[in-house]
């Protein structure tokens, strides 16, 4: 009978592809490697006899001398004359290198060139609008300091303004890779040749001095629709940095701050201000008109009886929604000012006017109060 034990430990067919036995080894490698499992003994068995099978089963000569002889290919015996006859066993030193390079390759992407173009980064501007401005929506023209492919060179950063050569450091990968602790542990890190490029500039471009970009001051148009809230941002696409080589530039984001108002405060789509109403007004009703946020005069009834802090409801006269012509409400909260100077036909008045006032019966809010602390006088 066929020894299959190799076949068994990475959980793959007999006829099962090279692409298959890799990939059954790399999650079977990740699943037992002792960093994963510290102390754990039996996993470490189990990572060693996996690594011993990928050995086999990823060289198709061992792999064919495996599936006729079984391991007695490799210990001698079944007619093998004694030995590996590939080359002297097993080291599971190097070849855990080997091995655990072949798996870095595909998880940390180094296995090929590195790739030559690159999306530009994307960049950020904070722009200050007014609450007028936010309700109506507005254009506003800004200036970004960006950059954008050189000239010159063609975004190469090379004099004569070609494509530079691979870099001889990494071969074009960008990135150096080093195993350590006898190949359990491979490092990597950015090529300090090439910056990561994978790409080696001798004769630098006179104009971007070999960076393949030159710094600008640029500027756009940014509409702003109505109803706009601070914090919101605007995507404005392909206005970052230029790319690299070619390569696609980012994007632009707008930060929205809607600057303090003079006369009113919003929560989110609604509006509050304080209006000031004199006693007169208050006790006899009356109107306080003050300018509404779209530009028009609102006209603000006060009732008879207005007490301070009275918050009064005028729908529909608050911010815009979002893109939308729907509104929110204002908000008028009263602020009962009392005269600190009065003339002589004034408090006289206001004498004959207490003298004749019932506060128990005009006035609830004083009864409530005195029939509170009436027990603390007895």
């Amino acid at each position: 009978m066929a020894d299959t034990e190799y076949y068994d430990l990475l959980e793959v067919a007999q006829d099962a592809s090279q692409d298959e036995i890799k990939k059954a080894f790399r999650k079977q490698a990740m699943k037992y490697h002792p960093d994963r499992n510290p102390g754990d003994k039996e996993a470490e068995q189990k990572f060693k006899a996996i690594n011993e099978a990928y050995e086999v089963l990823k060289d198709e000569q061992k792999r064919a001398a495996y599936d006729r002889y079984g391991k007695g290919a490799f210990s001698g015996g079944a007619g093998m004359g004694g030995g590996d006859p590939f080359g002297g066993g097993f080291d599971f030193g190097g070849g855990f290198a080997d091995v655990f390079n072949d798996i870095f390759s595909d998880f940390m992407g180094g296995g090929g060139a590195q790739s030559y173009t690159k999306r530009g980064s994307d960049l950020r501007y904070n722009l200050n609008i007014t609450l007028e401005k936010a309700f109506n929506g507005t254009e506003e023209e800004i200036v970004v300091p960006t950059t954008k492919t050189c000239e010159t060179c063609h975004g190469h950063g090379t004099k004569d303004g070609k494509e530079p050569p691979v870099c001889p450091s990494c071969q074009g990968k960008g990135k150096i890779r080093t195993a350590q602790g006898g190949g359990f542990f491979v490092f990597e890190t950015t090529c300090p040749h090439c910056k990561g490029t994978g790409h080696a500039v001798k004769d630098a471009c006179p104009d971007c001095r070999g960076v393949g970009q030159v710094k600008i001051n640029k500027k756009l148009k940014i509409k702003i629709k109505p109803g706009v809230e601070s914090n919101m941002r605007i995507r404005v696409a392909g206005e970052g940095m230029a790319g690299v080589h070619g390569g696609e530039n980012g994007d632009l984001y707008v930060g929205i701050y809607v600057e303090p108002h003079k006369l009113y405060e919003r929560n989110g789509d609604d509006l509050y201000t304080s209006v000031p109403v004199s006693v007169s007004s208050a006790v006899l009703g009356g109107k306080v008109e003050i300018p509404g946020i779209d530009g028009r005069k609102i006209e603000v009834e006060i009732p008879a009886g207005t007490q301070n802090d009275t918050l009064l409801k005028i729908k529909g006269e608050g911010m815009r929604l979002y893109d939308s012509e729907r509104r929110g409400d204002l908000f008028v909260n009263t602020k009962v000012i009392i005269p600190t100077k009065l003339t002589a036909k004034q408090r006289q008045l206001m004498e004959e006017f207490r003298a004749d006032a019932k506060d128990e019966q005009n006035q609830p809010e004083m009864k409530g109060f005195f029939d509170k602390i009436k027990d603390l006088f007895q």
